[in-house]
């Protein structure tokens, strides 16, 4: 497994990436010294950068990993035009690039990767490089928003 910050592109010019992900309930709790840090609930795992996606998808056992219950359930649309309905999760908290953000996530069965999607990447202010097949943070010492 590759490190938080590494990145690389698998062989179809794909950016694969290295995250972290937690049960957010468990992480406040442990903030509030109800529970020991060890006992927060985290998964290592790769995912695929993909910027024409909107969400982060995961693997429905990942959420049972973490022990994040359904929330609700969305049709999604797929690039072939398929559709199909599925779970939803929330409090999903995400470690990419040196960042950390809490997201809804939709979940697919038969995935083994996470696939992160805009709004993951636009809430932690990461830029993605198609030419050197990179993600990296606009700043590398805070999160910059826009606002118009």
């Amino acid at each position: 497994m590759k490190t938080n910050s590494t990145l690389e592109a698998d062989n179809v010019g794909r950016i694969v990436v290295s995250l972290t992900l937690a049960n957010n309930q468990d992480v406040q709790t442990a903030k509030s010294g109800v529970i020991p840090n060890d006992q927060v609930r985290r998964v290592a795992i790769e995912g695929t950068v993909d910027t024409g996606a909107n969400y982060l998808v995961l693997p429905t056992a990942v959420a049972q990993q973490l022990g994040l219950q359904k929330t609700g359930e969305v049709t999604v649309r797929y690039a072939d035009r398929r559709s199909a309905s599925r779970d939803m999760i929330e409090q999903v908290e995400v470690e990419l690039a040196g960042r950390k953000g809490t997201f809804r996530a939709l979940l697919e069965p038969d995935r083994t990767t996470a696939l992160i999607g805009a709004i993951v990447l636009e809430d932690l202010d990461l830029l993605v490089d198609c030419t050197k097949l990179r993600v990296y943070p606009r700043d590398p010492d805070r999160i910059i928003a826009e606002v118009e």
